[in-house]
């Protein structure tokens, strides 16, 4: 079980201006980054139709969309954990930098593949294997990112420091729902499937060099620093320490994992599109309400991380779990009825999905920092490869069904888990380690 650094260790210092620019560009470049990770959802149905045999209906195509996004959480654990070894060992900046390299070339290529018309099955070949590529340089940017910025704030702004960063990450859906929303509007249907979703790619590709570019300026984190100077880096592979004396706290990360899943993947990621087919929402419409929840996410998710700072964390998660479930079932309840409280209801959802905010916070304090980041990144990366592929598939079938709450009932079901982590986080008062 975790421990705790003694109070008179623990770093209170005032937030300074080093700190503040190591946030700004931290945030910015995990923006443009997980802008080219998630544009593929907003183009779903699209890439479905070119992607495919174009007889392919409707929901087959959409959800041989959602699959080749959903590889992309399979190959998360492999990026993440091989990226966390050698954050560990040589540093976090050389990974927290290689990471956005590699989701940039992937992205930008995705939009200058041909498509079923041109070269037959070869299209959703090259399509999954780019996806894959992606899945790798993700798995190792998030866990890295939250440690990175953890490192460098005093260890009582660590929730407000993390939050921040995700609030960063969950920037890029909105980049993506706005681009998305603005390239559809202006050019129309036909236009977006002749080459309107390729600007989206190549668009990403830009922003993911610009990313790269952007954390030259960063310095390594002075924890790691320190350990390294000290000789206090593990001097076993860090995963196998995690597996072997930190059981009770992967266990945990990989649940509120979860929570951190249905929060974005569902709400977030996937109802713009499921309004359109499961509730024929127009396609405009769909995509502003989905920029209008992406920027409450946002504010959510900072939210979040000053609630954990304020609160702790047990609380924090608690009533984060219970307005995302309350929330998202007001959602649905709407869209089944007809959608006449569209906005409001999906601005109110997104920003109760900033209990993604508390996670992270969660998350960096339960491992030891000589294999913090390892730590977060096989618990992280391996509970979203399972729930993150598994929950597109799976949603998607259930908007079929349930008179089309089905995709509630599952973020309703996941909320739980996360009240009963809040609660055990609560009743025990597990104790982190803060440095």
């Amino acid at each position: 079980m975790s421990t705790v650094i003694p109070s008179d260790t623990l770093d209170a210092r005032p937030l300074g201006r080093q700190d503040a620019k190591t946030l700004v560009l931290s945030a910015l470049g995990g923006a443009l980054e997980f802008y080219d990770f998630v544009i593929f959802a907003y183009f779903a149905k699209i890439l479905g139709h070119l992607f495919f045999p174009p007889d392919t209906s409707d929901f087959v195509a959409q959800l041989q969309a959602f699959g080749i996004f959903a590889v992309a959480y399979l190959a998360r654990p492999l990026g993440g954990i091989v990226m966390a070894h050698f954050g560990d060992r040589v540093g976090r900046k050389r990974m927290f930098t290689l990471s956005v390299f590699m989701m940039a070339i992937p992205t930008l290529l995705i939009g200058l593949l041909p498509t079923y018309a041109s070269v037959g099955i070869l299209a959703p070949i090259l399509l999954t294997l780019l996806r894959l590529v992606q899945g790798l340089a993700i798995g190792g940017e998030i866990p890295g990112a939250w440690v990175f910025v953890a490192e460098h704030v005093p260890s009582n702004r660590v929730g407000m420091a993390c939050a921040s960063l995700t609030s960063g990450l969950t920037a890029g859906i909105l980049i993506g729902s706005l681009v998305a929303a603005g390239l559809s509007s202006r050019l129309g249907d036909a236009a977006m499937h002749a080459y309107g979703w390729r600007i989206a790619f190549i668009l990403g590709g830009v922003f993911g060099f610009f990313a790269v570019y952007l954390r030259r300026w960063l310095s390594e984190t002075p924890v790691f620093a320190r350990m390294r100077e000290r000789k206090e880096l593990s001097t076993e592979m860090p995963a196998l320490v995690v597996l072997r004396d930190h059981l009770p706290a992967t266990v945990l990360s990989m649940l509120i994992t979860w929570l951190l899943t249905a929060a974005i993947v569902v709400v977030i990621l996937m109802t713009p599109t499921l309004m359109q087919t499961a509730f024929h929402v127009d396609q405009a419409r769909a995509f502003t309400a989905g920029s209008l929840a992406a920027l409450a996410l946002c504010f959510g998710c900072f939210f979040g991380g000053v609630l954990v700072d304020r609160i702790g964390r047990g609380p924090a998660l608690l009533i984060g779990s219970v307005a995302l479930a309350v929330t998202t079932y007001l959602l649905y309840l709407d869209l089944r009825s007809g959608a006449t409280h569209l906005m409001p209801l999906y601005t109110l959802a997104g920003l109760s999905a900033g209990v993604t905010g508390v996670i992270p916070a969660i998350l960096v304090s339960a491992f030891p920092p000589a294999i913090r980041f390892s730590g977060i990144s096989l618990s992280y990366n391996v509970a979203y490869a399972f729930c993150g592929a598994a929950t597109p598939l799976v949603v998607g079938f259930l908007a079929r069904d349930a008179g089309g709450l089905g995709p509630a009932h599952y973020v309703g079901a996941v909320a739980l888990v996360g009240v009963a982590c809040g609660i055990y986080l609560m009743v025990t008062r597990r104790r982190f380690f803060t440095g």
